[in-house]
């Protein structure tokens, strides 16, 4: 599998092109290029020859689309990328008042196991590298780019797959994203969701990137947790609220509790209240998700009266919380989905 050159920050192509004698400013021009979603081929102002050079050991991308779906709802985007080893993986394009949103995959798969997610049915096939998930934000933002003004605003990593379990990788593409002259998007603007790896949230807050940190919480009591999501098992919610107490005081930012809100699994009143007892006197902020259902599961979301009275709960017992928007249902929207379809379909065929 050729590596792809969007993993190199803008001094490593420097120093790559100028091992294979070329001025340092070719590599400039390459960084530039990348960053605006290019392959070898739109890279019109640098010689032939080297662009074959280059392709045939790189692929210059990390990913690229080979499907799109568009909501004719809401005008949500959903896309497949293609990885260089034929694995496939997805991102949701959603548009806000304050910006457009990607959602990144940082695995092809997931081993986490959460049962309302589609990404972990298959379990986890294998990590992806910085550059792979650089370029599925570089190519939405170079379709959706006006002038110099940006398309991708905001990145959201809680597409396929698990960060904190690809720590280190996901850590290169927040730099790479950040990285002055690339894209360039303020760490402030990411959100990075995870199921609650505790110590990786510990190493998390002494990196001091100023992210907002999302934890998928979806119960407030260890056994009820455990029945949703098996990590739970490795990691009691004690733990996993005192490594988010923690990222807290070190970065002076609130943690966002994401809520999956369950039918007859965790949306009664007296959940609410727990919910509410949990958190309370937490600088925080839940985020309730009626989930999607999943064509291989038997879970699906509480009525409408349901989940309004949840939220009315916890906004009485003095909790900041708000309802996500639910985007891109007719598009299989949840993570996961969209690709399991795809590789029924390729492999029926």
């Amino acid at each position: 599998m050729k590596r792809a050159l969007t993993n190199l920050s803008a001094a490593e192509l420097v120093s790559l092109l100028k091992g294979r004698g070329q001025p340092a400013f070719r590599g400039k021009q390459i960084f530039d290029w990348l960053h605006k979603g290019a392959d070898f081929s739109g890279m019109k102002n640098l010689p032939a020859a080297l662009l074959g050079d280059l392709d045939g050991e790189y692929a210059a991308q990390g990913a690229r689309i080979v499907k799109t779906l568009v909501s004719k709802k809401d005008g949500t985007e959903k896309y497949l990328f293609a990885l260089e080893d034929g694995n496939i993986v997805e991102g949701v394009f959603m548009r806000y008042a304050h910006g457009n949103t990607l959602c990144v995959s940082t695995q092809v798969g997931c081993r986490m196991g959460c049962v309302f997610c589609a990404s972990a049915l298959d379990g986890l096939v294998r990590n992806l590298e910085p550059g792979e998930m650089l370029s599925q934000v570089l190519l939405v933002n170079a379709l959706h780019r006006h002038g110099e003004e940006r398309g991708v605003t905001n990145v959201v990593l809680m597409g396929s797959g698990e960060p904190l379990d690809n720590y280190e990788n996901a850590l290169a593409f927040l730099r790479l994203l950040s990285a002055p002259g690339g894209i360039c998007i303020s760490l402030r603007n990411v959100s990075l969701s995870t199921c609650g790896l505790a110590p990786e949230i510990g190493r998390l807050a002494q990196e001091d990137l100023g992210l907002t940190l999302s934890i998928s919480l979806h119960a407030a009591a260890d056994e009820r947790r455990r029945e949703i999501m098996p990590i739970a098992r490795r990691y009691s919610i004690g733990e996993l609220i005192e490594s988010c107490r923690e990222y807290v005081k070190k970065t002076g930012r609130r943690v966002s509790f994401e809520y999956a809100l369950i039918e007859g699994v965790n949306s009664s009143l007296e959940e609410a209240d727990a919910l509410a007892a949990l958190l309370r006197g937490f600088q925080c902020h839940v985020n309730l998700i009626p989930i999607n259902r999943v064509a291989e599961g038997k879970l699906a979301a509480p009525k409408q009266s349901a989940i309004e009275a949840f939220q009315k709960r916890l906004e009485d017992k003095g909790i900041a919380v708000s309802r996500r928007r639910e985007m891109g249902a007719d598009i299989a929207g949840a993570c996961g989905q969209l690709r399991r379809r795809h590789l029924s379909e390729n492999s029926a065929s």
